[in-house]
């Protein structure tokens, strides 16, 4: 597991509506990629888009089903095991929005 990565969870997750669906993994690759370590910090990825500076819209370029956005207002601690469905990772252009949008969100200095 990386930071950038997609992944889509299976079970039904109290914070979308009970409902499943996809996310992008935050953490630093450390935290990421270490065994030892059971949880990520993740960004939840709607179908709507709001406009936000806080938001990386994405498309079916990105291996999703049709437009949306990471919502990085709406970051959340998630088991890695629950990631269980690897949709694709984002591509260094992306990964310069995400930073940028996670800035915003947090109020971040630029």
């Amino acid at each position: 597991m990386k930071r950038g990565e997609i992944y889509r969870i299976r079970e039904k997750a109290p914070e979308r509506g009970h409902k499943p669906g996809f996310y992008v993994v935050v953490s630093r690759n450390f935290v990421a990629e270490n065994e030892d370590i059971s949880t990520v910090i993740c960004a939840p990825i709607y179908s709507e888009t709001l406009g936000l500076r806080s938001e990386v819209v994405l498309g079916v370029e990105d291996g999703l089903p049709h437009q949306s956005a990471i919502r990085c207002d709406f970051l959340t601690l998630m088991f890695k095991r629950k990631l269980t469905h690897f949709v694709g990772a984002l591509s260094p252009d992306k990964l310069e929005a995400l930073n940028r949008a996670l800035s915003h969100a947090l109020e971040l200095a630029d």
